[in-house]
């Protein structure tokens, strides 16, 4: 008789969606990111500095879905920044109207993001610009070595690629966005020091832990409708932020976003006693006093499920503060804020029985845009 075979070892399998894994380890990311950045400095000067220095340039920060408000989000504290217009249109725009948005005669700088740098659109977002525009210039910013964009070459061409492990594998884009986000002010900004970045990361490590059991809680609560509202860079952030649960709870919840002000201006009907708002609150002395204010008339009015504030300052009432950034400028504030946002988006894919990794069953929906047909310019 042969000898009993040994008992096999047990199989161990990671069972941790991606997605989840992708919202955790951006604090790392972050912070990796940075690292690189600095590494690679010299190229990216030479190819930023002189481009930045010229004072008729137009620079357009471009992406689409995700990718696109990252542009949204940036593009009022870079214009600040930089003492010029820095403008968002997404390549969506682009591509189906570009006589709109490129003009011939103005030198453009368009910064792409893209977390797979395939996308259709962005494709041909940026073989317009070389079309239409006499000068035009590229920064490529993407997660994916062996994405269409990040093959892109010339002397008017720059492309960083970010860590690999920022390159999500899960559907909803997570660690990419705040990478993207994080490298575009480390290169536009050139103000992304190390105790900066440390602050940040921590303060993204704090309320991922601050927000796990509150939006497991407000996920059991089955709302039917979530608003996201934010003022200036949290504006976009809204947009994103509400973009996150419609993705992840495969459509089911109806969201959406709109600035503190805007939204008394009719958008504030959608709200009935099975809505969440959540408001992303202002640093800033002045935009904080508008905030405020909208919170204090939401709690009062007494329509709503749920009325919470995301905010780095004290704040009475239904709160998530963010620890150690209360003299933070809000451009900063876009990383842990957008933490709550994830993680309740996933929360909710999880409540709902979806695979947070692939939550569109149906298929309809893809990681990478699929059935887009570019048509020619000028056919």
């Amino acid at each position: 008789m042969k000898p009993a075979s040994p008992m096999p070892e047990p199989l161990v399998v990671d069972a941790e969606p991606w997605t989840a894994r992708e919202i955790r380890q951006q604090p790392e990311t972050l912070r990796q990111t940075v690292a690189m950045l600095s590494q690679d400095r010299d190229r990216i000067e030479a190819f930023v500095n002189p481009l930045l220095a010229r004072e008729n340039l137009r620079i357009i920060l471009i992406g689409a879905g995700t990718s696109a408000f990252i542009g949204d989000s940036l593009s009022p504290w870079l214009s600040r920044k930089l003492g010029r217009a820095v403008e968002s249109i997404a390549t969506t725009d682009i591509v189906s109207a570009p006589e709109l948005y490129l003009r011939s005669d103005t030198p453009t700088l368009l910064v792409s993001f893209g977390r797979s740098g395939s996308s259709p659109e962005s494709i041909a977002a940026v073989d317009l610009a070389d079309q239409l525009v006499d000068e035009a210039y590229h920064l490529v910013i993407t997660c994916n070595a062996d994405g269409a964009l990040a093959k892109r070459s010339g002397d008017e061409t720059l492309v960083v690629v970010l860590p690999d492990a920022t390159h999500d594998r899960g559907f909803a884009m997570t660690s990419s966005f705040t990478a993207m986000t994080m490298a575009a002010l480390a290169i536009l900004g050139n103000s992304m020091t190390e105790a900066r970045i440390s602050a940040i990361a921590d303060a993204v490590e704090a309320t991922h832990a601050r927000s796990l059991s509150l939006t497991q809680e407000l996920a059991t609560r089955d709302f039917e409708r979530v608003v996201y509202l934010g003022s200036g860079v949290f504006t976009g952030l809204a947009r994103e932020a509400a973009l996150k649960l419609m993705e992840l709870s495969d459509g089911r919840i109806v969201t959406a976003f709109d600035s503190a002000l805007g939204f008394r201006h009719g958008p504030k009907t959608i709200v009935n006693d099975r809505t969440l708002i959540v408001l992303f609150v202002s640093n800033d002395p002045l935009t904080r006093c508008y905030d405020l204010d909208m919170l204090i008339e939401l709690r009062r009015d007494g329509r709503s499920g749920s009325v919470w504030a995301v905010s780095a300052q004290d704040i009475e009432g239904d709160v998530l503060t963010v620890p150690d950034m209360a003299g933070a400028p809000d451009v900063d504030l876009l990383f842990p804020f957008i933490t709550f946002a994830q993680l309740f988006g996933y929360q909710v894919s999880q409540r709902l029985g979806l695979d947070p990794d692939q939550p569109n069953a149906s298929g309809t929906v893809n990681r990478v845009v699929r059935g887009v047909r570019i048509h020619p310019f000028g056919a």
